[in-house]
């Protein structure tokens, strides 16, 4: 039996899975990752702290893989899925020049709109298929250079490698041998040419990065380097609790002390990229909902990107070395946080799984909306400036009303992503697939299902994201024979959700919520 390793480095935590031939999972490992999140909308993550994460989470999987009586010898290659768009700054030594600045920092609205107002936009949205806004890399960058005299001298000369985190995580995994990344990660900094899948040269030279140190761009399935890496194989087999097994630490290099092992990398891909693939989005008009932190809706368009006119953004879906499929997609900003921050915050649940129960209290939720504008409304909206608030409650309102509203904000905003992606493409979806921390809630699917109107997708697999990543690495090993042969593996795996058409109160819902959004 032939198996390939997964790492999905996210947000807030690092899953690695080890997949079989037929696509089960068969080891998984974990480890939650630390952000900070700072009053002023900056948001943060430390770049070795990323990798200490990874390394945690590929040691508490391996462990559990070597405890079944398996063999890491038997692991053929590795594929990585990462979050997008957060990047990372070092010198030729590989020490970072700055912390990781993450995806959901907002730090670059004033630069964003100093951009566009100076006409940057046209060339932007002509060149990348996307548009300025703080959610890309290259903005960010931009306040970085600002606000930072050292680094912008280190710029100038030629001493600062940029690269997102599958970029950062390869040249640390390979010890600091490869500085490669793939289509779709390079596509998210707003720094690389949609349609001939190179560095921007005029972007770069508009914005003064033209001695930056960018990464090499591969198809997302290719040969990225290898990892060489140390096993204490005794501690790994041990029966001690999660932390003793993660005791058993990696060790990136090679030494006398413990047998060193081999894994080409031979997969890198952004994970809602990845969660497109794992789902099985091959062909045009097959999208995919992916609900965790925030929520990336992601429609296959075939092999030439579309220039959306509804909001969308055009995107690099998944690449082979002989194929290049793009999509459209709509980038939702607030999913799982605006739960979290309902959680954490306003304290009116302890466990997010008593939300189910607490929306169904409440039969009809009242005119009561939250608009999870925390960090603006992302696509098709695109508001970067609008904050979060709570709308319609009353004194009859209760913290069920606001725990729903909140639920409730999730399908509304794939919806409107999905309108919009009906319009852009003239004809209806072929098919739905969700998957994410938040398709487990049955109040939220029930709602998606019944305002959507069309079945729904689920795998029994919750990793997709891994999953495509492993995919991807074992079509250019050998694992996986073929495209046709996944697709039958997929078929096996799925269920479908179908919807209520009696349920009218979704779409007076969405008729609100649609007005107090400002799009009819």
């Amino acid at each position: 039996m032939k198996y390939v390793l997964a790492i999905d480095q996210g947000t807030s935590s690092t899953k690695t899975v080890i997949f079989d031939e037929q696509g089960n999972a068969v080891a998984k490992g974990h480890a939650d990752l630390h952000t900070d999140y700072f009053d002023n909308g900056f948001v943060e993550q430390d770049p070795e702290g990323i990798y200490q994460n990874v390394l945690d989470s590929m040691a508490d999987c391996l462990s559990k893989f070597s405890k079944e009586g398996l063999s890491l010898k038997d692991i053929s290659s590795a594929g990585v899925s990462n979050q997008r768009e957060t990047f990372v700054l070092w010198d030729a030594d590989g020490k970072p020049l700055a912390p990781a600045v993450v995806w959901a920092c907002k730090r670059s609205v004033g630069i964003c709109q100093r951009l566009i107002e100076e006409g940057h936009n046209d060339l932007i949205k002509k060149n990348t298929g996307l548009i300025i806004d703080p959610y890309f890399s290259a903005t960010k960058l931009l306040w970085l250079l600002e606000n930072d005299v050292s680094l912008k001298a280190k710029l100038d000369a030629g001493e600062v490698y940029f690269g997102t985190i599958d970029c950062w995580l390869l040249y640390k995994l390979t010890d600091g041998k490869e500085f490669k990344t793939d289509y779709t990660n390079a596509h998210r900094t707003l720094l690389l040419n949609i349609h001939t899948l190179q560095w921007d040269q005029e972007i770069l030279k508009l914005w003064g990065l033209e001695k930056l140190n960018l990464p090499e761009v591969c198809p997302s399935s290719s040969d990225f380097g290898v990892i060489n890496f140390q096993w204490d194989a005794d501690k790994a087999d041990s029966h001690g609790n999660a932390d003793e097994r993660r005791s058993a630490k990696i060790s990136v290099g090679t030494s006398a002390k413990f047998a060193t092992y081999q894994i080409p990398i031979t997969a890198l891909i952004g994970d809602s990229h990845a969660a497109t693939f794992g789902e099985g989005c091959f062909e045009a008009g097959m999208a995919k909902v992916t609900m965790g932190t925030g929520s990336s809706i992601m429609m296959n368009t075939g092999s030439k990107p579309i220039d959306s006119e509804k909001g969308l953004l055009a995107t690099v879906a998944w690449s082979t070395e002989d194929r290049v499929d793009y999509a459209l997609e709509g980038a939702i900003v607030a999913c799982g946080s605006t739960i979290e921050w309902i959680k954490n915050e306003l304290a009116l649940f302890k466990d997010v799984q008593e939300t189910e129960a607490m929306a169904l209290e409440v039969e009809d939720n009242a005119g009561v909306y939250l608009i999870p504008a925390f960090s603006g409304l992302g696509a098709p909206h695109w508001q970067m400036n609008r904050r979060a608030s709570i709308e319609g409650m009353t004194f009859g309102t209760t913290k069920n009303h606001i725990v729903r509203a909140a639920l409730e904000s999730i399908p509304y905003q794939i919806k409107d992503v999905m309108e919009a992606m009906r319009e852009d493409m003239g004809t209806d979806l072929k098919s739905i697939s969700i998957n994410g921390g938040l398709s487990k809630n049955k109040f939220v699917m029930q709602f998606l299902v019944d305002l959507l109107g069309v079945p729904l997708n689920q795998q029994s697999n919750p990793d997709v994201s891994a999953l495509g990543a492993a995919y991807l690495s074992g079509l250019k090993n050998g694992v996986y024979e073929s495209i046709e042969q996944l697709k039958e593996l997929n078929a096996s795996r799925t269920t479908q959700a179908l919807p209520d058409s009696s349920n009218d109160l979704v779409l007076k819902g969405y008729e609100g919520w649609r007005e107090l959004i400002g799009t009819r």
